[in-house]
């Protein structure tokens, strides 16, 4: 009798242990990214009035068909601008400002500005979040030297999660703009 009690309590104990495992998996946020047609860079160059802006459309949405227009972002060396970026899901009539809807939830989302190589622009945040996390719908933009790249433009969905950092969370955009500055 002791003997299958013995088994008994050691088999669930066994069981309790091998349920409380960390898979080590990253938990995901259960809600759905937003879809974005368009995405909108504007530059406007400090001390002047000129305004530049940079465009990318895809009517359907990540995958699918090819955007109809990806701009290469062409700007200034060794120059200073303000830049906003705006998202736009232009399949709806009307069209729905995704950028108002950040705004709102800015305590979820995150932009990410990854220049390569690093030295052809500097993005400083000029937006936070209640929680004082930087949210990049405004910021300063500084240029470097001439030279060709990429500006990576992350749009990070983080409900509940978002700290400040890339990760955890999911790309709502993830786009590689060529970069000339000239």
């Amino acid at each position: 009798m002791n003997r299958k009690l013995s088994w008994a309590l050691l088999f669930g104990v066994a069981i309790t242990f091998s349920q409380c495992k960390d898979s080590g998996e990253e938990v995901k946020p259960d809600e759905e990214n937003e879809l974005i047609t368009s995405v909108v860079l504007t530059f406007i160059e400090q001390g002047t009035s000129n305004v530049t802006s940079f465009v990318y459309k895809d009517a359907d949405g990540d995958g699918g068909n090819a955007p109809s227009r990806f701009d290469t972002v062409a700007l200034k060396p060794n120059t200073t601008y303000t830049m906003t970026t705006e998202f736009l899901d232009e399949s709806k009539t009307p069209v729905s400002d995704i950028t108002e809807e950040i705004s709102e939830e800015s305590d979820e989302h995150l932009l990410i500005y990854t220049p390569s190589p690093a030295t052809l622009l500097t993005y400083t945040y000029g937006d936070a979040d209640v929680n004082k996390f930087p949210i990049g719908l405004t910021g300063k933009a500084v240029t470097g030297a001439k030279g060709i790249g990429k500006l990576k433009v992350q749009l990070r969905h983080q409900p509940g999660a978002k700290n400040g950092k890339p990760e955890p969370g999911s790309d709502d955009v993830n786009l590689d703009f060529n970069l000339k500055i000239q």
